[in-house]
């Protein structure tokens, strides 16, 4: 492409896109397609000749937006939020731009140093131990992998990278979290060898946190068996309720048992800016390594996932590997983050984090955050004023887990599951707002996630107004 249709079309784009920004409330939040009709309208074999960009612009507008969930929508309630801002989107346009691959420091010595310092200015914000050190993985459930087999060779001398599992040391390995963390904890299990059968699963109490009595308990009972305990992953804001795992008796467990512990703060990471939330991380001091997600809920397009090591050298001594080819002059003063990490190739995914924090500043940040658990507490109150409704799990921060349970009459669990499913889909349908469900203790709960980086009052009113109109059909 001639360096003028480029522009031109890089104009048009960014238009689109501002434009976009601007107008998104007047898009179905939830895209209103059929499974394979997107697939229908794309060829069925790639174009031999060269297409012109008109074309191919219009048809993402024409046949793919339909197809489009609209995340960056202030009615999006659903899962969680994975938001932007304006400061990132410009600053991944430049990221595009300069294509760097920032594998160590030589390929991009500015995009190593930029990341050393916004991690740093990260763990600040949050109030971490000095002695963190951070870096930029794309997930959580990347992060929570790094955890797991960093913790897998720490507890084996830094054998297994190189013996594997031998005589059946695989057996004895054992992990442990909450019934109530995500998925990515037991896909982490099984990607790094413990295998499915050794991942502990602890109950929970009523606000579905880990209880740390029956971690202590499972520990006690796996180490009388002969097995080693390995890793326990606290959970602060499970993805179904937003729960927080109390860190400080669960770090003193792991203390006394010389056991790896890993925080995973995926989305509720976020909240420990503002002063009055700090008593989430309560204890964190005892871990060995924690993750949050900025693309979460810190306003910082997908992926930057920020992960944290009190021992970089348990990073480098499981990851590192020094080909010739990557051989550079050494040189203590500068890190080479392809040794952190699960990738040799590395997007400079610092960049954006940098506009973000500074077009903000800690207090911008802190504001939006503050809003967003702002209008959560609003929302369940109404949903508290309400006796159709009902609460299901204790408002953390900023997601409300309810459901709907008509006055009159007896209803099954069952009844009430397809009740509220019937409910939920008819408002997603509408198109004017995007919730979700999980099932806490066997019961089916929905989920109304406030986070979207423009999400307002008048978004979170309209949401129980069109909530309370439809429990009517039901």
């Amino acid at each position: 492409m001639d360096i003028k249709t480029f522009r031109r079309y890089g104009h048009a784009i960014v238009d689109w896109i501002a434009d976009y920004m601007d107008q998104i409330e007047e898009y179905p939040v939830l895209a209103q397609v059929k499974p394979g009709e997107i697939a229908d309208r794309l060829p069925k074999t790639p174009p031999v000749e060269s297409e012109e960009m008109e074309a191919i612009f219009n048809d993402f507008k024409r046949i793919l937006l339909p197809g489009m969930t609209h995340w960056q929508h202030p009615s999006f309630f659903a899962y969680f939020p994975a938001n932007t801002s304006e400061p990132s989107v410009l600053a991944e346009f430049l990221t595009a731009g300069l294509g760097a691959q920032c594998m160590v420091w030589q390929t991009s010595p500015a995009a190593t140093e930029l990341e050393e310092v916004v991690m740093d200015w990260l763990r600040q914000m949050l109030g971490l131990p000095e002695g963190f050190r951070g870096v930029i993985q794309d997930t959580a459930s990347t992060s929570t992998l790094c955890a797991l087999v960093c913790a897998r060779e720490r507890a084996t001398g830094f054998g297994i990278n190189k013996h594997g599992f031998p005589n059946g040391s695989a057996q004895k390995l054992i992990v442990y979290t909450s019934e109530e963390a995500h998925s990515s904890v037991e896909k982490g299990v099984r990607i790094a060898g413990f295998g499915k059968d050794h991942l502990r699963l602890i109950p929970t109490g009523a606000n579905f946190a880990m209880i740390p009595e029956e971690l202590g308990k499972a520990i006690d009972a796996d180490k009388k068996d002969g097995r080693l305990p390995c890793c326990v992953v606290a959970t602060v804001g499970t993805t179904s309720s937003t729960s927080i795992d109390p860190l400080r008796p669960i770090g003193e467990i792991c203390d006394r048992h010389r056991v790896w512990l890993h925080v995973d703060a995926a989305m509720a990471g976020t909240a420990a800016m503002l002063p009055e939330m700090r008593h989430i991380l309560d204890g964190v001091e005892f871990a060995d390594s924690f993750v949050f997600n900025p693309h979460k809920w810190m306003f910082t397009n997908f992926d930057c996932s920020a992960y944290f090591c009190k021992d970089p050298k348990a990073l480098t001594s499981t990851f590192e590997i020094l080909p010739e080819y990557l051989r550079t002059e050494v040189d203590p003063r500068v890190k080479n983050f392809r040794d952190w990490g699960i990738p040799l190739g590395r997007r400079f995914r610092a960049l954006k984090l940098w506009f973000v924090i500074r077009y903000f500043g800690i207090r911008g940040l802190q504001q939006k955050v503050r809003s967003h658990i702002e209008l959560a507490k609003e929302f369940e109150s109404w949903i508290r004023k309400d006796p159709r409704f009902e609460m299901m799990a204790p408002v953390t921060m900023n997601l409300v887990c309810f459901r709907y349970h008509p006055p009159e009459g007896n209803f099954t669990e069952e009844e009430l599951e397809r009740i509220n499913k019937g409910l939920m889909d008819e408002l997603n349908r509408s198109g004017k707002m995007f919730i979700t469900h999980t099932e806490l203790k066997g019961r089916f709960t929905l989920r109304l996630c406030v986070g979207q980086t423009n999400t307002t009052l008048g978004h979170v009113q309209r949401a129980w107004e069109q909530l309370q109109a439809c429990v009517t059909h039901f």
